[in-house]
């Protein structure tokens, strides 16, 4: 696996970033993210409700399903790594920066996500926690107004971050009154180009509306060495989710970001769901087979979770 690192990575700690580039992606290269910064993001709206299960509820059910799955990085704010990080120590993490409620549309006032913890107080954090902390991750708003803020301290908290040796992972979503279509591909594209001027090692964008190969391909051209993760989006049936995966890493995504697709089942289903997708994200195992590994049937561990 060849390990693209920055010059913004200090000689002394190039090392410290590629090991925390392998163990983030399992030596693949990819991505296979598990996404727990949605308790502010979307407050209880994802975590409670008639076809959500009930384990859901607890934050800690979330660390019960990174601990027992294949994911590569468990992302979420530090307040949680803090609560419950004792208990999960061989967790690779990746401390989420910035997270803002959705209580506020984008159509009343243009979004604006300030840093709840520091690149500096991540590092002190690592120190005395002695988590597996791999990388940060940010959110950032183009089309808002505030864009010119968020870009401002993105950047300087993506260098930071580097001349610590983390990884660094951006959320790029266009958002505001000035945007009329975020799920445009064009758009897209856009974002990801922003990611890779910004020095982001990936990218988490939304999947196009109405996605294509040659649109997709736009997309993966614009981020340049910048590694393109989709986000799961809305709840989805299970094996239509892990097909539309499939095809998204056939047309050139180096991993996905998930959230609700894994933590809205039961601890145990919510297990087999990130296997799943780690075995079509990492592995590039294909949909039917990964489909098979959620619903429980017992396939051999070599087979799907190794490098072709």
């Amino acid at each position: 696996m060849k390990i693209n690192t920055p010059l913004t990575v200090p000689f002394a700690q190039r090392g410290e970033f590629r090991d925390n580039y392998r163990l983030a992606t399992k030596g693949t290269g990819r991505l296979m993210l598990f996404a727990g910064d949605q308790k502010i993001e979307h407050l209880n709206n994802d975590f409670c409700g008639p076809k959500v299960h009930t384990d859901d509820n607890d934050p800690e059910h979330l660390f019960r399903i990174a601990n027992t799955s294949q994911i590569g990085v468990f992302a979420a704010q530090l307040g949680l790594l803090a609560a419950y990080g004792a208990d999960y120590n061989k967790i690779p993490y990746l401390v989420k920066l910035n997270s803002k409620t959705d209580l506020v549309p984008a159509d009343t006032a243009d979004p604006l996500s300030r840093f709840l913890s520091t690149v500096e107080q991540v590092m002190e954090f690592k120190k005395s926690s002695k988590l597996k902390i791999v990388g940060i991750g940010l959110t950032l708003y183009p089309g808002s107004e505030h864009e010119a803020e968020m870009l401002s301290t993105a950047g300087q908290a993506i260098t930071a971050a580097h001349q610590a040796g983390l990884l660094a992972v951006v959320w790029m979503y266009p958002r505001g009154k000035a945007v009329k279509n975020e799920k445009d591909s064009h758009l897209i594209a856009g974002c990801a180009g922003i990611a890779a001027c910004l020095g982001a090692d990936f990218v988490k964008l939304n999947y196009p509306k109405t996605a294509t190969k040659p649109k997709i391909e736009e997309v993966i051209k614009a981020a340049g060495r910048t590694g393109v993760i989709f986000s799961g989006g809305e709840s989805a049936e299970a094996a239509g989710f892990l097909q539309q995966l499939e095809t998204q890493i056939s047309w050139g995504a180096r991993g996905n970001a998930t959230g609700r697709n894994i933590h809205q089942y039961s601890d145990a289903e919510g297990a087999r769901m990130a296997d799943a997708i780690a075995a079509i994200s990492l592995y590039g195992r294909d949909a039917e087979q990964a489909h098979r590994i959620f619903l429980g049937e017992k396939l051999k561990k070599k087979s799907v979770f190794s490098k072709k």
